[in-house]
């Protein structure tokens, strides 16, 4: 029998929701790392900063800031960049043990603007259910953002 810890883990989150955008306007939001500091956060006071090298094989950071100055760093790696359609990329942070684990987001057309669906597999069991309410705050704040957005940019003179 193989040592259990180097069994996979095997939690997975996922997070579906529709978002009044279109899905390249979606997809260049995870691309830009000054308006992801808006809305990667989960927490009403969390604070963040983010480094991102959106290519396949390009690194990212993430630093998820507490009130209190405690930094929570999270970073990972880009498998796939397929933009409009799709995002791929490994996860790893203190509540993943330090192990990767892999988020995969889909943007799909859908009634109204563009279906998200967010997965995150390979947590640790006990993490999933924590990862999966911190992902669907961090998708309702880009669907926030997104609409202040295009609120911003239609008040722009033409």
């Amino acid at each position: 029998m193989s040592n259990p810890s180097e069994r996979p883990v095997e939690g997975r989150a996922q997070v579906r929701r529709v978002i009044p955008a279109s899905p390249e306007a979606l997809f260049d939001a995870w691309t830009d790392a000054e308006g992801m500091a808006r809305w990667m956060r989960p927490g009403p006071e969390m604070q963040c900063r983010c480094r991102l090298d959106m290519r396949v094989g390009g690194r990212f950071e993430i630093d998820m800031i507490a009130p209190d100055g405690t930094t929570l760093p999270h970073t990972g790696t880009y498998r796939v960049v397929d933009r409009p359609r799709k995002l791929v990329f490994t996860w790893v942070s203190a509540p993943t043990g330090q192990r990767e684990s892999v988020v995969t987001i889909e943007f799909r057309a859908a009634k109204g603007g563009t279906e998200i669906i967010l997965t995150h597999d390979g947590l640790p069991p006990a993490a999933a259910e924590p990862h999966e309410g911190g992902w669907q705050e961090i998708i309702r704040k880009l669907a926030e953002d997104s609409q202040a957005s295009e609120a911003r940019s239609s008040r722009r003179p033409s």
